[in-house]
């Protein structure tokens, strides 16, 4: 097959399954035309580095000194020709980046506020409409269309939007020349225009004597129409192409690509060949079949049928049948990475295989690869992440770098949540003992302090807002760096200037660079870091932002906008020497001895998202504007993606799912099943870790165990004793948990005192709630702060709450509060698209019952919304803060208060249940004690009421409930302890006031169980004792 399309004296076309060899075939092909003296071939490659590895290769193939061979990407190519040919009155043009595009098209659409259709004046100004912006952009330059034609297409078929595109892309092209910048879109549009002069082409082609196209199949129409515009007939020109690996759809690739090459290649004496590479390497027929079982369902590739049955179906060869394919589900995602972690390092230990020769796909980078990646290194095994892999403003380095630019901004002033965080971080070098400690010294210290929570003088002190306790040189260094950072913005300073002084001030630039010179995955870790923020300041230096606070909102602004993950600065810091935990997508080109296929879940893979909202950018064709991207076509390029991950294994390939029982969510995807394989779930727990902190804990385990022989149990200490002395390089312990003093069985229990409190008890009445339906989880929730991140339920009740808010305050309509929704719908993390539809459906109908609850109370007198009290009641002597906010408060005719709560929940509250609520309760005490006295002075609590808006109560209307005043109902039952005290509230307030003071948070199980974030580690649950 080499000296075939080595020696081809016309088109040719290569199909090749993944695995077949087409790289190789190409490299050995143009190093023999390079070993027979005949003029190089122009190589064209899929991205910059496989263009470098590719031209190694030639290279070492040739086996002979040789000018280097012309192996380049066709943006590269286009690149050194407009430069070359371009205007010479003109500035050198300068390619624009992804991000950089994305956030310049943002910028301009600021002009444009009021030209596009009234329907669309809502999205102009976000995140999504300029993505889909730039989409059009694209998609019209890769089909060879102006403005003007675009402009066209909208008016022939009566979208106005699509008119303005054409507008707006007219505008983009002018001002983008005027600043001597090109899109890679545009910059193949100018190359191709450039190829239409007869000098330049003439002197283009007398520089090659092939043309080679690695990934033909990758290529969108204009990069297509150039490949043909380089080779006259009776030119060789070689293309390899795997059609159903072809995954850049997004990007004008099609999977028709073979049926473009034929057409666009033949001619009145031309017709193009088409070679087939029948024999996979490195594949067990396990594999082999199960790629065939997906490739059969995207149908046929657009070539002769014999062809394409020859094409999908290649010979395996060299791998052997043992356990080379597996497909596998577990009950969470914790299990699955212990499960991967497990297999990588038995496959490293026992098998030989070296780290950089495993990989770990996924198909979200965004919310799949932290999570994974971190699950990985926590197990030991060291992992690699392209620095480009997640968006800059992501990446853990950055983020505390910007959020103190945020800050210094505006002042030099943190809130509570921003000093916690910045001092957490490496810039700030503190721990969450020492911001505890911190907080008591700064209320030792000052006995006005009183009730101020620990984080806001924590905050006040960052800020300079106030004395700091003696001896704190770490905090008075960074509160100077705050102020000195907030000086140069007031002097208007831009943003670089600034971000140097914060970084520079601290001892973390030398903490990053002494841990990168080390070895290990902490050295691995601080040169990601050391990455993220050159490519940080590159940005900041390049930045158009002026100085002062604006430039300071403006580069924040720029950087957030930054969510494609596209900086060359960072896409080559990968060693090789770690696991890869990579997106498919980046999969392209690659292959490992061991590749798992991680997170396989129906709503994630397949994505079958639109893209495109507003504009679908593959309606527009060269003829005007068609129907776009059908479901089963998204289905279908999902599918080629998949297909792609699972062919990158040359030897074992591990396909994982989660299958839950907890969730809607936890659903394997179809493709799982599409592989055709056996499809196992896993219930036990994972096997033992080959890892130095598993054998420290059967090491332990066994030493403890008084069943095992003493022998046995003496040997085992010996070698704890052993590892407790193991050190590295640098003297730290290899194995800190092998030593006693850290085992906490052994240690001296604590005292019982409880710690102390200050002067007052604060509570809010969500913490009333909380302490008295269970103390554990209250305390595990509210002072530990163990709670898991908020989840999309979580996180969708907030947004029906605040657009609820904003409409009660005349801010919204029904109409404006469902634009808002769209707004914000794109940010809640929905694991499923039909679980993101479905509970779209519910916010509607909860704005709407709303909207109707509240045309049906427009003559309440409303007091506001969202209103702070305070109030300080007296229970068995002492006296408990009742602090916090309610949703909605209103003054009858006699000036008495009634509270409104709104709720946004799944299930509903019995009578009983809402009389006896202790956050309305808690509610209607604070009225009855002042809390609102700064609204209505000495009004009396009227009840309160519980407004459910996701349930229906009359028609159109939420479910409400009433809870009766204190006057009506003072107490609830015939208890003589509650009776003792002047209400319920205050009886349920001295309990919580007794829990809180005797510092013991006990678990106390009931119905609410269910529910519990911890109770994985309850003692209640578990019959053992935490």
């Amino acid at each position: 097959m080499v000296n075939v399309v080595a020696d081809a004296t016309g088109p040719v076309l290569v199909l090749g399954a993944a695995g077949t060899g087409k790289t190789t075939l190409l490299v050995e092909a143009v190093a023999e035309r390079i070993r027979s003296g005949v003029t190089q071939p122009l190589v064209f490659a899929a991205t910059r580095q496989a263009a470098s590895e590719l031209r190694d290769r030639i290279v070492r193939a040739a086996g002979r000194t040789t000018l280097a061979p012309q192996v380049l990407t066709i943006h590269a190519f286009c690149l050194a020709l407009v430069r070359r040919w371009g205007d010479a009155d003109d500035a050198v043009p300068e390619l624009l980046t992804a991000p950089e595009q994305e956030f310049r098209i943002r910028e301009l659409l600021r002009g444009w506020r009021g030209q596009w259709p009234a329907d669309l004046e809502a999205a102009v100004g976000t995140r999504g409409f300029a993505q889909q912006v730039r989409a059009v952009l694209a998609r019209a330059r890769q089909l060879g269309l102006g403005p003007e034609d675009v402009a066209a297409f909208g008016a022939a078929a009566g979208e106005p939007a699509w008119v303005t595109v054409g507008a707006f892309m007219a505008e983009y092209l002018t001002i983008l020349d005027a600043e001597a910048k090109l899109d890679y879109s545009e910059l193949v549009h100018r190359a191709r225009i450039l190829l239409e002069r007869d000098d330049v082409l003439a002197s283009v082609r007398r520089q090659f004597g092939a043309v080679w196209v690695d990934d033909w199949a990758e290529l969108d129409p204009a990069q297509m129409e150039l490949v043909r515009a380089l080779v006259p007939d009776g030119l060789p020109v070689v293309a390899l192409a795997d059609p159903d690996t072809s995954i850049y759809r997004f990007r004008g690739a099609h999977p028709r690509a073979a049926s473009a090459f034929l057409q666009l290649f033949t001619g009145p004496a031309v017709t193009p060949r088409v070679e087939v590479l029948g024999t996979a390497w490195g594949r067990s027929q396990a594999q082999a079949g199960a790629l065939a079982s997906l490739a059969r369902r995207l149908g046929a590739p657009a070539v002769d049928a014999d062809l394409a049955q020859a094409y999908r179906t290649p010979r395996p060869a060299g791998a052997t049948e043992l356990r080379t394919v597996q497909a596998l589900t577990f009950p969470d995602e914790a299990t699955q990475a212990r499960h991967i972690a497990g297999e990588l390092r038995a496959a490293h230990l026992d098998e030989g295989l070296a780290w950089g020769e495993m990989a770990v796909l996924v198909r979200s980078g965004r919310s799949q690869i932290p999570p994974l990646a971190r699950a990985l290194a926590d197990a030991g095994i060291p992992v690699e992440v392209a620095g480009d892999e997640v968006g800059l403003a992501s990446e853990l380095a950055v983020r505390p770098l910007l959020l103190a630019l945020e800050v210094a901004g505006r002042g030099g002033v943190p809130d509570a949540d921003e000093a916690h965080r910045l001092l957490l971080s490496g810039w700030g070098g503190l721990d969450a003992v020492s911001i505890r400690t911190l907080g008591r010294l700064l209320r030792g210290s000052d006995p006005a302090a009183g009730g101020t929570p620990a984080p806001t003088l924590v905050a006040e002190a960052l800020g300079g807002l106030r004395a700091l306790p003696p001896e704190q040189p770490e905090l008075e260094r960074r509160r100077d760096l705050l102020a000195s950072a907030a000086r140069l913005v007031a002097e208007g300073a831009r943003p670089d200037e600034v971000l140097w002084e914060l970084w520079s001030g601290t001892a973390w630039p030398e903490a990053l660079r002494a841990e990168a010179l080390r070895s290990g995955d902490g050295a691995a870790r601080a040169n990601r870091d050391l990455d993220a923020i050159v490519a940080l300041f590159q940005l900041a230096h390049e930045s158009l932002a002026p100085g002062g606070a604006d430039g300071v909102a403006w580069f924040l602004a720029e950087v957030a906008q930054q969510q494609i993950p596209a900086d060359s600065q960072r896409e080559s810091a990968v060693s090789g020497r770690g696991v890869r935990v990579l997106t498919a997508h980046r999969a392209k080109g690659r292959h490992w001895a061991f590749t798992v296929v991680a997170g396989v879940q129906e709503g994630v893979w397949p994505d079958v998202r639109r893209r495109g909202s507003v504009f679908d950018a593959q309606r527009l064709t060269s003829t005007g504007l068609g129907e776009g991207v059908v479901t089963r076509e998204l289905v279908a390029s999902e599918r080629r993606l998949f297909l792609l991950a699972c062919s990158r294994a040359q030897g074992r390939l591990l396909v994982t799912a989660v299958e839950g029982t907890e969730g809607e969510e936890d659903r394997p995807s179809r493709f799982l099943t599409e592989l055709g394989l056996p499809i196992r779930h896993m219930v036990d727990p994972p096997a033992r870790l080959h890892t130095l902190r598993a054998l420290v804990a059967e090491l332990r385990r066994v030493a403890q165990d008084a069943e095992l022989s003493p022998g046995l149990r003496e040997a085992a200490a010996a070698r704890l004793a052993t590892l407790a002395d193991a050190v590295d390089d640098d003297g730290r312990a290899l194995a800190p948990d092998a030593d006693p003093a850290r085992w906490w069985g052994l240690l001296d229990p604590t005292g019982t005192t409880a710690p102390p409190r200050g002067d007052e008890i604060r509570l809010s009445p969500s913490q009333l709630e909380s302490v008295l339906t269970c103390p554990r989880q209250y305390f595990l929730g509210r002072e530990v702060k163990a709670d898991p991140p908020r989840g999309s339920t979580t996180i969708l009740g907030s947004v029906i709450h605040a657009v609820a808010e904003r409409a009660a305050t005349g801010e919204l309509t029904q109409a404006t509060a469902s634009e808002l929704l769209d707004e914000v719908w794109a940010t809640i993390p929905f694991p499923a698209a039909w679980l993101s539809a479905s509970e779209r459906a519910e916010a509607d109908a909860a704005v709407e019952r709303f909207v109707a609850w509240q045309a049906g109370h427009e003559h309440a007198d409303v007091v506001g919304v969202e209103v702070p009290f305070r109030a300080e009641v007296e229970v068995d002597g002492e006296t408990v803060v009742l602090a916090g906010s309610v949703d909605r408060l209103e003054r009858t005719p006699a000036g008495d208060l009634r509270v409104v709560d709104f709720k946004t929940g799944r299930s509903l509250p019995t009578v009983a249940d809402a009389a006896a609520s202790p956050q309305l309760g808690v509610y209607q005490l604070a009225i009855e004690h002042g809390g609102f006295d700064q609204h209505a002075p000495g009004a009396h609590a009227v009840g309160a009421s519980l407004v459910y808006l996701r349930h229906d109560g009359s028609p159109g209307w939420p479910k409400d409930f009433r809870q009766p005043s204190l006057a009506e109902k003072p107490h609830l039952t015939d208890d003589p302890e509650e009776r003792a005290y002047p209400t319920w509230v205050h009886h349920k307030v001295a309990q919580a006031r007794r829990v809180l003071a005797s510092g013991r948070f006990d678990a106390q199980p009931g119905g609410h169980c269910q529910w519990c974030p911890v109770r994985s580690s309850c003692p209640a649950r578990s019959g053992q004792v935490v």
